[in-house]
């Protein structure tokens, strides 16, 4: 017999914020009927909502009960009737991220097709000793399907955490578990490697970026060309895998948590070996997983705690390597545009914010401050513009002189003049030198990383090609979320295609960041260098 679809009326949807989505969710999953608003609301929310388990009722699902059993709000752990030999199960999808502190503290996150027993991480400073063993953290995933054709979609991520490491050193690792030895010979191949942060400075290094990855042909030739980088670590501006479609923080039918394999598998060649600093894009709130949409995030990387809120916040966080200071930021919170998690933190991101930025700008040995986030603050193309963004947080970035803003959610390659004021103050061409105390803060969208591609209301205009235009007709979000037209002049440069950032940070008497924006067939559509004085 089919079975019927489940989900939230749509206009029922519209009206209901997510934790009273995962509410209605649960009730309904465990088989106590179709609901209505007013008794979840009735109801309360302890317990947050739908957990990855929160079927278990009805499903006949139940926790695990050992030492690395999640909370009832976080990503939910569950028992997998399939035991499968150890040797069978191989691992996949590796990909590392630092800890608060760089220079010490590095996670190396995986995953396997089945439970395991005894998952762990061989750790050395030489590949043909890794004599360091450390026991994985396993968080189980579990997803309801709504499809009659797909029965729950169940997954093993692994995580170890390192600690006093050395900075500037370079180790190499394995991952395993019972039946499965990193360091035999037939499996030498799947070592992987990272460097720590060098206890100094005063070397040059570089570090890529870019937003809206997804899966394709596209994203795969650019994790390859961005490898070629050699970047000390990578930042994703959001919009990570796009198992949710749809990209409102809404229930959909369409969800399948399946993406994230094919993800973490064809980004592993890179993110084995570079740390991939992620943050959360409106495709990333994944209603079925609390709390607000993110327990699954919380399962899938272990991100730095330095933020306001870890654990319901993962995608807010900071770090410093070496003179560049990094922060990253939730822009589901303050969006106009997608306003399924706005105001979730009750304002503490944006205080938060206030006081990492002020903390930075006083480090001694830190020389540029870096923000990314997914929403645009500026952007002429699909999506345009954020108001929110800018009434949150372009104040901020003002008053701290923030070098550099690196956004995703438009699917293209766009860059600002330096703005203050929401106004260009100076034109910055292709190949031009900026210094963020006296001209203000450039903006870059950096969505080309993979998905489909968008498009511009004007004439691209890049290296090579410029075709510059005074005026870009564009708008901005409100927060009654309507379209509020603008005619810009700070687009400066605009290109409709597959492309990244790659960053060189070059310490000194005027310190320099060297900006470089590279098209998927290597060739450089956009250049500029930030300069600015020592702070210390």
């Amino acid at each position: 017999m089919d079975t019927p679809r489940m989900g939230i009326p749509e206009r029922l949807a519209e009206r209901m914020s997510m934790p009273e989505q995962h509410a209605y969710l649960r009730s309904l999953l465990s088989g106590r009927g179709r609901p209505s608003r007013r008794s979840v609301l009735r109801g309360g929310l302890r317990g947050g909502a739908l957990t990855a388990a929160g079927a278990a009722g009805g499903a006949g699902l139940s926790a695990c009960t050992s030492d690395q059993e999640r909370s009832s709000d976080g990503p939910a752990l569950v028992r997998s009737p399939v035991r499968v030999d150890g040797s069978l199960a191989a691992p996949f999808g590796r990909h590392l991220a630092f800890g608060a502190d760089p220079k010490t503290q590095m996670v190396v996150s995986w995953q396997v097709p089945f439970a395991v027993r005894k998952p762990y991480l061989r750790v050395g400073t030489e590949p043909w000793e890794l004599s360091l063993r450390f026991d994985a953290e396993v968080r189980e995933l579990r997803t309801p399907s709504l499809s009659r054709h797909l029965g729950d979609v169940e997954q093993f991520y692994l995580h170890a955490a390192l600690d006093g490491l050395r900075p500037g050193t370079t180790y190499y690792y394995g991952v395993g578990h019972d039946g499965f030895d990193p360091t035999a010979a037939d499996r030498i191949s799947t070592l992987g490697s990272f460097s720590t942060a060098p206890p100094r400075a005063d070397g040059p290094f570089v570090f890529t970026a870019f937003g809206d990855q997804g899966v394709s042909y596209d994203a795969l030739a650019n994790g390859q060309l961005l490898l070629g980088q050699n970047p000390a670590f990578h930042l994703h501006a959001g919009d990570i895998c796009y198992a949710d479609e749809t990209g409102h923080g809404k229930e959909s039918d369409t969800y399948d948590a399946r993406v994230w394999d094919q993800f973490l598998a064809q980004t592993e060649p890179v993110a084995a070996r570079v740390p991939w600093m992620v943050t959360t894009g409106n495709h990333d709130m994944e209603a079925w997983y609390s709390p607000n949409g993110y327990g699954g995030q919380a399962a899938r990387w272990s991100l730095p705690s330095s933020g306001p809120d870890a654990k319901n916040a993962p995608g807010v966080y900071s770090f410093a390597y070496g003179n560049v200071g990094v922060v990253a930021l939730d822009a589901n919170d303050v969006s106009y545009e997608i306003p399924a998690n706005r105001g979730y933190t009750g304002g503490a991101q944006t205080r938060w914010l206030d006081a990492r930025l002020r903390r930075l700008r006083s480090t001694p040995g830190i020389d540029f401050v870096v923000v990314f986030f997914h929403h645009c603050a500026y952007s002429t193309s699909t999506h345009a513009s954020d108001g929110g963004v800018r009434d949150e947080w372009v104040p901020l970035f003002e008053k701290h002189r923030i070098d550099l803003v690196i956004n995703g959610h438009n699917h293209v390659y766009e860059r600002t003049d330096p703005i203050r004021g929401h106004e260009s103050t100076r034109k910055l061409p292709v190949g031009g030198t900026t210094d963020p105390a006296r001209d203000g803060t450039v903006y870059v969208t950096a969505g080309g990383a993979g998905r489909k591609l968008y498009d511009f209301p004007v004439p691209e205009s890049y290296e090579g090609h410029e075709n510059e235009r005074d005026h870009v007709r564009t708008f901005h979000w409100t927060q009654e979320r309507s379209r509020n037209p603008d005619s810009v002049e700070w687009s400066r440069v605009r290109y409709a295609g597959f492309s990244f950032l790659a960053v060189e940070s070059r310490p000194g008497d005027r310190p320099e960041l060297a900006v470089t924006a590279l098209a998927e067939s290597g060739r450089r559509i956009d250049n500029f260098v930030v300069r600015r004085a020592r702070t210390a």
